[in-house]
C-alpha cells in the first residue's frame, strides 16, 4: 500500500508522515524533496506553482511511487495533491493508492507556517494553496482526516480509517 498524506502547507503532512511510516515499518518520502530547483526557487521568491510547474513534479511523485510498488514495498508519501486531477493521476492504474487529505483551520495553518523555519515555502503562498484546494466528493476514493491534534494522534486517526496495524519494535504486528 501507498499512503499519500495531501493538502496544503502546515497540515502536518511531513510531520504525521514520519510518525505514520515509522509506525508501519514503511519508508517515508517528502516530495518537497522531489520539486526542481526551480520550482523550489519560484516558491521561495512568493510566487505560486501553476499547474504547468505541478505537472513534471507529480510524474516523479508517481515514478518514485511506481518503483515502491514494482519492489513491493509500502510507503507514505507526503504530498500536496491539491487537485482533483492530481489525485486521478496518483491513483491511475495504482489499486494500492490511499489518499489521505488533511485538514486543519485556516489561523491554525497560517500560526504553523509563520512558526516554520528553513523551509522554502512562505506563508504568504498558503492562500494561493487554498485557493487550488479540492475537497473530494463522494465519487473520490479519498478520505479526509482532521489534523489539530499531534501527528501521532492524527496517525492513529488514519491508521483506524484505513485498518492499518503498527509493527511492534520487534518487526511483529
Amino acid at each position: 500500500m501507498i499512503v499519500v498524506l495531501a493538502g496544503v502547507a502546515g497540515t502536518g503532512k511531513s510531520a504525521v508522515g514520519m510518525v505514520l511510516a515509522a509506525r508501519l515499518g514503511w519508508t517515508f518520502e517528502d516530495t518537497d524533496a522531489l520539486h526542481s530547483p526551480a520550482e523550489i526557487a519560484k516558491m521561495r521568491s512568493g510566487v505560486p506553482l501553476t499547474d504547468a510547474d505541478r505537472w513534471p513534479w507529480l510524474e516523479t511523485v508517481a515514478a518514485w511511487m511506481d518503483q515502491r510498488i514494482a519492489a513491493g514495498e509500502s510507503a507514505v508519501v507526503a504530498c500536496s495533491a491539491l487537485k482533483r486531477s492530481y489525485r486521478e493521476f496518483l491513483y491511475r492504474g495504482r489499486p494500492a493508492v490511499r489518499i489521505v487529505i488533511l485538514q486543519v483551520d485556516g489561523a491554525a495553518l497560517a500560526a504553523r507556517l509563520i512558526a516554520r523555519r528553513g523551509h522554502f515555502f512562505p506563508a504568504k503562498l498558503l492562500q494561493s494553496q487554498l485557493a487550488d484546494l479540492e475537497m473530494p466528493d463522494q465519487s473520490e476514493r479519498t478520505i479526509v482526516v482532521p489534523s489539530a491534534r499531534s501527528p501521532a494522534e492524527t496517525a492513529d486517526e488514519i491508521m483506524r480509517r484505513l485498518g492499518l496495524t503498527a509493527v511492534s519494535p520487534g518487526g511483529l504486528p
